[in-house]
């Protein structure tokens, strides 16, 4: 005997079998509920995890690059000059604000400042998109019901 939920194509009310003769059983039928906002919700994770990802990236780059230079790494290397030109770009101005006496703590503050910034800079956007694009808790809830 087979049931329909062993069959995956079968998209229709998920059913308990019932084993006859046995009294006082009664047949259990699941319900899928449709949430019209699912793919809104979805389009928003994904929108705020790629801002997350690109804006951590950044800052680790940064990070990476105060490493380096705390770490006197040689400039000439493929991957110390990418860091190099990579931190350069996504430092958002900051790499001449601060100027300490000494080279590598006007780094470390410099590029921490930019690494901190971009941080805020992606909580901020992901918060404000999750708070402006999502459905107030007032809304009504609407759902189908079919059972066969």
């Amino acid at each position: 005997m087979t049931y329909p939920d062993n069959d995956p194509r079968y998209s229709g009310p998920r059913r308990e079998p019932v084993v006859p003769g046995m009294p006082g059983e009664e047949e259990v039928v699941h319900e899928r509920v449709e949430d019209t906002n699912a793919s809104r919700h979805r389009a928003i994770n994904v929108i705020c995890s790629i801002i997350t990802f690109l804006c951590g990236l950044f800052a680790v780059v940064l990070v990476v690059k105060i490493i380096l230079t705390l770490a006197n790494a040689n400039p000439s290397n493929g991957f110390a000059s990418f860091v190099n030109d990579f931190s350069s770009a996504v430092s958002l101005g900051f790499d001449g604000l601060f100027s300490p006496g000494s080279e590598k703590m006007a780094v470390v503050l410099n590029y921490g400042m930019a690494a901190l910034v971009w941080l805020l800079i992606g909580a901020g956007l992901t918060y404000l998109i999750r708070r402006l694009a999502t459905p107030g808790p007032r809304r009504e809830v609407r759902y189908r019901r079919s059972v066969d």
